[in-house]
């Protein structure tokens, strides 16, 4: 694709999502669109208006879940609120009839399972307990959900669903995406420009070799 092809990538939000994953999310794609002006983002919502991340902070949702689809990819967002919206018939609803690619950064994994986006596909999400959590989500989500195919990985591309790693590896989500619709030497330079190349180079190497020695 051109930089300026229009992509238009739906940011899914809730109360409880973590204000890292619309950093890492609509941040990364927000600076990308410096070199890739086609690239648009809109927050969604079960309904338009004020949401409240963890932590406090406040977003406002641009649309609904009930104002029409278009979008090219939807990215459900991670956080606290997550079993919540796992719960939720407008959440799973609109999810499962959304079209586009579909991805999830962390905790977002757990809901598009509970959607059954993730039936029959392997797919990450956050590894490890925080909190108040007596369960990682990824062990978690193989104890509730054995149709999905569990795998630790930084991220897992299957085509129609990506579903990323937890916490900051949203930003390698982001990036992967990016490639997927404008190429590698567009998600390079992207990747470039938000200062992420040792990174991003770092976390592939690492997870390269945490699966070499399984």
């Amino acid at each position: 694709m051109q930089a300026t092809d229009r992509v238009h990538f739906a940011i899914v939000v809730y109360d409880g999502v973590e204000p890292i994953d619309i950093g890492a999310t609509y941040g990364v794609l927000s600076m990308a669109r410096r070199v890739l002006p086609g690239i648009a983002m809109t927050l969604v919502a079960a309904d338009p208006g004020p949401v409240v991340l963890a932590g406090g902070m406040r977003v406002i949702a641009e649309r609904g879940f009930a104002d029409g689809g278009g979008y090219d990819a939807v990215i459900v967002c991670g956080g606290p609120g997550w079993p919540r919206q796992a719960e939720d018939p407008r959440m799973l609803a609109f999810l499962r009839e959304a079209e586009g690619v579909m991805a999830s950064a962390c905790t977002g994994g757990m809901i598009l399972a509970a959607a059954g986006r993730l039936d029959g596909k392997r797919a990450t999400t956050r590894r490890l307990a925080v909190g108040a959590e007596a369960v990682a989500p990824l062990r978690l989500r193989g104890e509730r959900h054995p149709q999905v195919r569990t795998a630790e990985a930084r991220l897992v591309d299957e085509g129609a669903v990506v579903t990323g790693g937890g916490v900051t590896l949203a930003i390698d989500l982001t990036l992967h995406l990016v490639e997927r619709f404008y190429g590698a030497d567009a998600a390079a330079e992207v990747t470039r420009i938000v200062e992420y190349a040792a990174a991003r180079r770092a976390n592939e190497a690492a997870f390269a070799a945490s699966a070499a020695a399984e």
